[in-house]
């Protein structure tokens, strides 16, 4: 039985030793003054969510969700979001007090604010790299800030058809064209690379910056810095990576989970990048 006060948060998927996501709420909860709130990891696959939910008792405030979750736990929910919905992607559980567990996306969120951190608020035409759960988030968020076309550059036609699809859905203006021809995409004024680590590390990518990139958000968070998001910051481009992102949609997670608000963005991102230099055996960024 939990303790007085005590409430339980996790973050599930498969892979998961990998996540930041304890790091990064347990580091919110010790700002907050939430000294009985728990968040661990749990290995859980698409086989395995069903039952995870079945158990997901009063104790517990809400979950993170990575992949392969963020679709197929959907069936398992109560309630869906808009913003969800839109995406067919949650990457956050709530149970609320009256049991219902509901299903959000603060990844989209996520994206949008890490933008506007750096000053993008509004792009006239930008570039996805990648399809499937994170580019549909992509194309969700940049509908918020980009003003006209977004060129997708994917593997195959049925991606491509996927991508134009969540396009008309979410009322972006989105054009498809091969990955073969994923170098032309640094010339846009924003750049979201959505693919897995090691994606653009060729050449036929990373070697073939414009002389004055714009800005590029690189999902990516371990190993940091991708080989195109440093090519890109030595031409002097803008950058924003996958911890801006994790640390953004966790903000969001926090709060609601907790019912606190704000969280405490600037101990969080200090908590993740110490993280990662410990990882990696370098030495923590300054501040």
């Amino acid at each position: 039985m939990s303790a007085p006060g005590h409430r339980r948060a996790a973050v599930l998927g498969s892979p998961i030793a990998h996540s930041l996501s304890p790091v990064l709420h347990r580091t919110a909860y010790a700002a907050l003054g939430l000294a009985e709130w728990t968040y661990e990891r749990y290995e859980v696959d698409e086989s395995g969510i069903g039952d995870f939910l079945r158990d997901f008792g009063a104790e517990w405030a809400g979950l993170s969700l990575t992949m392969p979750l963020k679709r197929v736990v959907i069936p398992h929910l109560d309630e869906v979001t808009p913003t969800a919905a839109a995406v067919e992607a949650v990457n956050t559980v709530i149970r609320t007090p009256d049991g219902r567990r509901v299903g959000d996306n603060t990844d989209i969120h996520g994206m949008v604010a890490a933008l506007h951190e750096r000053g993008v608020d509004r792009v006239p035409r930008a570039a996805v790299l990648g399809a499937g759960a994170t580019a549909a988030s992509a194309l969700a968020a940049l509908s918020r800030v980009c003003a006209g076309e977004v060129t997708a550059y994917v593997r195959g036609e049925a991606r491509a058809e996927e991508m134009r699809g969540w396009g008309e859905r979410l009322g972006v203006d989105v054009r498809t064209a091969p990955w073969a021809d994923a170098a032309e995409a640094l010339r846009a004024p924003l750049v979201v690379a959505t693919t897995p680590a090691g994606a653009t590390d060729g050449l036929a990518v990373a070697g073939a910056l414009p002389a004055e990139p714009g800005t590029l958000f690189d999902v990516v968070y371990e190993p940091w810095p991708t080989p195109l998001a440093a090519a890109w910051a030595r031409a002097g481009g803008t950058v924003v990576g996958g911890l801006d992102l994790l640390v953004h949609q966790a903000v969001l997670q926090v709060e609601q989970m907790t019912g606190r608000a704000p969280a405490p963005l600037a101990a969080m991102r200090h908590a993740g990048e110490d993280a990662l230099a410990a990882r990696s055996g370098a030495p923590p960024p300054p501040g």
